[in-house]
């Protein structure tokens, strides 16, 4: 039977300690031992089902760890306060000081900030390419490589990684392959193709209410035991922790993410279609000219679709804030960073999430001024939101 990442998580069962049908929320920052053997034996590891410190675990941060690695089909996962409290911690307990990295040039720009300006000051050296050619990638592996990192679909190009070619190089070379999932979750499930370890930011679709911030790390028993350990485990130590409130408000709207990606990607389509059929020059997977089509249906699970973001191009950025701040006004969406709330959000990448990457790199990447990124929401008329944005770009004279 073929895999489906949501049945994995509608399967899960957790009952709260007075039998509700959602799992009571631990509420305390520190527990309480029996005996002060119990206590030590936490603090070894070796105490099954007993918690020590939230900042170790807790149980609602293991609860929603547990239904995002059945999710992505990992061994474990352990959940982060923010999406770059998973990133960074992943990166630091796989590379040592005068280690290597490939990243492709297209990332989020936190993370490409991470790696271009923080890290060399560890000795931890980047090289960002082109990670949908695998000859370039191939080309930067050095003795000191110790991951690829990439996102299943890039931040804000949306260019696709060929997963499965890229495991196989990884795997060639015995370095690790990391993929950022955050834009494509259900549609994609990346273990499945061959990573090792798998990150979201819980912020976006998978909370999909933009009113949490948080992340996660999905990978082996090992890795995030590795991650967790109290004496020099990255997550332990650098401290980013969910709080137990938030871990139990996202497990909640985790059951229903397999409806919302499907209504996100069925909307993003037929916007792609009309936008593509308007002559607008229109970036969207489900596009059969879009160069990473093919491989996003080679590696997708179907009934998802191509995902909830989109993006065009009119040209300059005075046309993009204009038409942005005119659809805000006729309530079409927000200008907005962020993506997979119930409303759509657009935003110009270039002077928002990606202005962290120098403008001649932008450049150099494709990433123009006129670049309007959309994060599609979940409207039940999504015809009458075409024909009213339709209306906007008319006034403003991006048609």
């Amino acid at each position: 039977m073929k895999y489906n990442p949501s049945d994995k998580i509608q399967d899960l069962q957790y009952f709260g300690e007075f039998g509700g049908v959602n799992p009571s929320i631990s509420d305390s920052s520190t527990y309480t031992f029996l005996s002060a053997k119990t206590m030590f034996d936490t603090f070894e590891g070796n105490a099954e089902g007993c918690y020590l410190y939230s900042r170790h675990s807790s149980p609602s941060n293991l609860y929603l760890g547990e239904a995002l690695a059945a999710m992505e089909a990992t061994e474990a996962a352990t959940v982060t306060a923010s999406g770059m409290g998973a990133i960074t911690p992943v990166i630091l307990q796989l590379c040592d000081t005068g280690e290597h990295i490939i990243s492709s040039r297209t990332i989020y720009g936190g993370t490409y900030a991470f790696m271009k300006n923080f890290l060399p000051k560890l000795n931890i050296s980047t090289s960002f390419v082109n990670i949908t050619k695998l000859e370039e990638v191939e080309a930067a592996i050095t003795p000191k490589t110790k991951m690829i990192f990439c996102e299943a679909v890039s931040n804000p190009l949306l260019e696709i990684a060929n997963l499965r070619e890229l495991s196989k190089l990884a795997k060639k070379h015995n370095i690790q392959l990391v993929v950022d999932n955050t834009f494509s979750p259900l549609s994609i499930t990346p273990q499945k193709l061959g990573a090792d370890i798998t990150i979201h930011s819980l912020t976006k679709f998978i909370n999909g209410s933009s009113d949490t911030v948080g992340g996660v790390i999905c990978g082996s028993s090992e890795f995030i035991n590795q991650l967790r350990n109290v004496n020099d485990g990255a997550c332990m130590l650098l401290g980013a922790t969910m709080d137990s409130f938030r871990s139990a408000s996202i497990l909640k709207n985790l059951r229903t993410l397999h409806i919302r990606m499907h209504k996100h990607s069925e909307n993003a389509m037929y916007l792609a279609e009309k936008f593509h059929e308007l002559g607008l020059k229109t970036v969207y997977p489900g596009l059969q000219h879009h160069p990473g089509h093919e491989t996003f249906k080679e590696m997708m699970n179907d009934e998802y679709g191509f995902g909830g973001m989109l993006t065009i191009d009119v040209g300059s950025l005075e046309k993009a804030n204009t038409l942005m701040e005119l659809m805000q006004e006729r309530n079409l969406g927000y200008l907005a960073v962020s993506l997979g709330f119930y409303k759509t959000l657009f935003s110009a990448p270039g002077s928002s999430t990606s202005s962290e990457i120098p403008e001649e790199e932008q450049i150099e990447m494709g990433l123009s001024d006129g670049l309007i990124r959309f994060s599609i929401g979940l409207d039940n008329h999504i015809h009458r939101t075409f024909e009213r944005m339709k209306s906007c770009m008319e006034e403003v004279g991006v048609l």
